[in-house]
Order: structure tokens, then C-alpha cells, then sequence
């Protein structure tokens, strides 16, 4: 068998070493592309850039304070920029890319968040179907209206003719048939 070495076994932990090289965090170096695109996208930058570009071209055109260091076709400020877009359009790529990573993870919610949302719908959906289906087989009011006077008719028709009832009984009997018939009941 062949004898493993300490850096190999998987059940000790590392221990980090020192080293000379700096550390590297990945995320940095977006988190200031995203605020560098951020800050030259408003209206402070465009003011401090022209802010800048006026003194420089005035200060090489008068010689104020005796300094011309770029005279008039302004080849240094011309250089400047260069630099400037140079480092500037690959700085807002990699914004972009980080806001199309957070946009891709935003969607992926989205459309998870819908797909749950319409599968609650669509139960919700079934259990008023089921709903609707169990109150049209419940009694109604009148259902049960109705079956009642039916009994009654059949309990009249039972116990013989009922003894004579003025107007006013014979309505209220009509109206209120489980009390009517409970009268019955104690006539016996």
C-alpha cells in the first residue's frame, strides 16, 4: 500500500499557509467595475470630466503660473482619454455581465415563483369545482321546503281529514309547515 502524504488525506483539515503573493478576492474587482459604471453613467461625471478638460485647456493655452506641459493640438489630453476608454469599456462589460448574472438568477425565481403561483391557481381552481359540485348535491332551502310539504301532505292524507280551520290558521299552516305539522302531531 502505498503510504499517503498529510496535503492528500481528506479528513484533516488544511492549515493555511502564509505566502508572499497578495490574496485575490474575485469579487473586488466587480464591486468596483459595478460602482465605476455606476459613477461615469451620471451627470457629476460628465461635469467633473469637463471641469477637467477646460482647465487643462486653459492652463495650456495662457501658460498660467508658466506651465504649457501639452501645447495646443493637446496630444497628452488626447492620451489621457485613450487611456481612459481603455480601461472604462472593459470596467462596464463586466458590470454588465454581474447585472445579466443577477438578472438571470432574478428570472430563474420569477419563473419559478410563477409556476408555483399558477399551480396553486389551478388547485384553487379544482377545489371550487369540487365546491360547486358538492353544493349543487346539497339541499337547498327550497329542496327542503318542498320535501317538507310533501310530508305533510302525506301525514294529512294519513291521519284523515283535518279538523276545520279558520282562514287565518289554514295561511299560517301553509306558510309554516313543520309547525302546522307539529300541531298535528298533538292533536292525536
Amino acid at each position: 500500500m502505498l503510504p499517503t502524504r498529510e496535503r492528500d488525506r481528506l479528513d484533516i483539515p488544511r492549515v493555511p499557509r502564509r505566502s508572499l503573493r497578495p490574496r485575490y478576492e474575485p469579487d473586488l474587482l466587480g464591486r468596483f467595475a459595478e460602482s465605476f459604471a455606476k459613477f461615469m453613467g451620471t451627470g457629476k461625471f460628465i461635469a467633473y470630466m469637463t471641469v477637467f478638460v477646460l482647465l487643462w485647456v486653459a492652463i495650456n493655452l495662457v501658460g498660467a503660473f508658466g506651465l504649457r506641459w501639452d501645447p495646443y493640438p493637446f496630444i497628452l489630453l488626447n492620451l489621457f482619454f485613450s487611456v481612459q476608454a481603455s480601461y472604462a469599456a472593459p470596467l462596464i462589460l463586466l458590470a454588465q455581465n454581474r447585472q445579466e448574472a443577477r438578472d438571470r438568477v432574478q428570472y430563474e425565481q420569477d419563473r419559478d415563483m410563477t409556476a408555483r403561483t399558477r399551480a396553486d391557481m389551478e388547485f384553487l381552481a379544482r377545489e371550487m369545482a369540487s365546491l360547486r359540485t358538492a353544493l349543487g348535491e346539497s339541499a337547498t332551502r327550497d329542496f327542503v321546503r318542498s320535501e317538507l310539504r310533501a310530508l305533510l301532505h302525506e301525514l294529512d292524507a294519513r291521519l284523515g281529514p283535518p279538523r276545520e280551520q279558520s282562514d287565518e290558521n289554514r295561511r299560517r299552516a301553509e306558510a309554516d309547515p313543520p309547525t302546522s305539522a307539529a300541531r298535528r302531531g298533538d292533536r292525536r
